[in-house]
């Protein structure tokens, strides 16, 4: 898949169109996530959604005049903003992107928006940024996003456990502003609805062994043990010890924790227990499902979709304002992403293109339900799941 994506991207159309002068026969859209790092299992998935829809666009020969797109990876490591910020820099100054589908934990993105996208006037759709405070951020109207905030993830969260009749648990979080942004919000929720924490310990991530903090947080006590955390780092170790040591057996967990690796190392441990995780429902998510299935692309993990979407909103801005500028695009993305317009689903893109490029209107609908509600800010819903038979089991959608 990759190749195919890199061969169709690399393949430059010869147009006898005139372009603008931001325009080029390619145009280079960058894929900054943490291929390495707490969500390196996650990370690539996530990618092959974005290049999926680069992949669409590309073939439909519709964007641009005829321009072709390019994606360009590049390493976030999801907790080291240095090495964030030197990637998206490079992004920038070395490849010459002219948007970002990133960056993916809050902290690096955070610090991409603040050191790089600010100053150099740079567009960044992040498909994972989920902290509630980088609705704040300056950003110039450069910073947008396509899932919900953590306020309501940890709402959702709390929700959950109240309607189980679930009135303790013993909270951790992984320390960085993701997992302090969303304990707080969920600690907040649960206390509103009657709910106590017995203990909220933050953790750190690569840690060989985390008894001592599966220690402290059985010494408080609990019905159970709330996990906002990531499955490829310092949750996984979290709940690995809480096993071997018995200290609990049923487990609550953040969108960070959904992943089918984590299932497959520690299926038996989790059974029985349950999460949260960015999900929809409807045509778009079902026409993304099927042409992810051709592709040979995980629909079902964790931020695959809203990846598809964030890729594609850059091109469709690109298209509406008639400029890879980002910053005469970045005007466009709330005009495509909402209504009025002619709905788009996933595998409709060569669609909209033509509708733009005739002066129409479109109303991105993608694979989640697009809706852009103020500063950037994703409207969105929220899967609740049960691991029931070695499987991850749709409860309900909130």
């Amino acid at each position: 898949m990759n190749k195919l994506l890199a061969a169709t991207a690399l393949c430059a159309v010869t147009s006898g169109a005139a372009f603008a002068a931001s325009h080029s026969d390619t145009v280079k859209i960058g894929v900054l996530l943490g291929y390495t790092g707490p969500i390196e299992s996650l990370a690539p998935l996530m990618a092959d959604a974005a290049e999926l829809a680069i992949s669409e666009i590309n073939a439909s020969g519709s964007f641009m005049d005829g321009a072709m797109i390019e994606p360009v990876r590049a390493d976030s490591t999801c907790v080291d903003a240095s090495a964030a910020t030197a990637a998206a820099e490079r992004l920038i100054t070395a490849d010459g992107v002219s948007g970002i589908v990133g960056a993916d934990c809050s902290g690096v993105t955070g610090a991409v928006l603040a050191n790089v996208a600010l100053p150099n006037g740079m567009v960044m759709i992040s498909p994972s940024a989920t902290l509630e405070a980088l609705a704040a951020a300056e950003d110039n109207d450069l910073f947008f996003r396509t899932p919900p905030s953590d306020a309501r993830q940890g709402a959702v969260l709390a929700d959950i456990l109240i309607e189980k009749g679930i009135n303790s648990v013993a909270l951790t979080y992984t320390n960085n502003d993701y997992g302090k942004g969303f304990a707080e919000s969920f600690e907040k929720s649960y206390a509103a609805g009657g709910g106590s924490i017995t203990i909220s310990a933050p953790h750190d991530d690569g840690k060989a062994d985390y008894s001592a903090e599966v220690g402290a947080l059985a010494s408080a006590g609990g019905d159970l043990l709330v996990v906002l955390g990531y499955a490829d780092q310092g949750g996984k170790g979290i709940i690995q010890a809480a096993s071997d040591t018995g200290a609990f057996d049923t487990f609550a967990m953040g969108d960070g924790m959904y992943s089918d690796v984590l299932l497959a190392d520690l299926g038996d441990v989790l059974e029985g227990s349950f999460g949260t995780q960015p999900w929809a429902t409807g045509e778009g998510a079902d026409a993304f499902t099927a042409l992810a299935a051709a592709a040979g692309v995980d629909s079902e993990s964790t931020y695959t979709r809203e990846s598809y979407d964030a890729a594609a909103l850059i091109a469709l801005a690109m298209q509406a304002a008639g400029s890879t500028d980002p910053n005469t695009y970045k005007n466009s993305v709330f005009d495509v992403a909402n209504a009025p317009g002619e709905k788009i689903l996933p595998g409709e893109l060569g669609k909209a293109f033509e509708i733009l490029k005739a002066g129409g209107d479109i109303d991105y609908v993608g694979a989640t339900g697009v809706e852009m509600i103020g500063r950037g800010e994703a409207a969105g819903s929220y899967r609740e799941y049960k691991i029931d038979g070695g499987a991850y089991v749709t409860e309900s959608l909130r």
